[in-house]
């Protein structure tokens, strides 16, 4: 899986998707209602530095596939989602 461009970007959207739900789903509810703000402080890090992977992972498939640039806004939007990077992983899965 790794050893493609569109291997990569769906391997590292799925795992950013889900560091994605666990800080919303998890950490945050662990910040809020047990007073644990530390959760978000680490899962927000962790979060962070995959979607910064996550964006460097669609940069080099945007160079190589020669995407549309409606695509790749369309797949950065699916970042922002919760459960967008799935469906984003659904419609690369097609493509690969």
């Amino acid at each position: 899986m790794l050893k493609t461009v569109i291997g990569r970007l769906r391997w590292i959207g799925n795992v950013e998707g889900v560091s994605y739900l666990v800080l919303l789903l998890i950490a945050m509810p662990l910040k809020y209602w047990a007073n644990l703000p530390s959760a978000v402080t680490i899962v927000g890090a962790v979060h962070g530095l995959l979607f910064t992977l996550f964006l460097l992972a669609l940069l080099h498939a945007w160079i190589v596939k020669k995407w549309s640039f409606i695509f790749v806004v369309i797949a950065f939007l699916s970042a922002f989602i919760p459960f967008g990077t799935f469906f984003l992983d659904a419609k690369l899965r097609k493509e690969s």
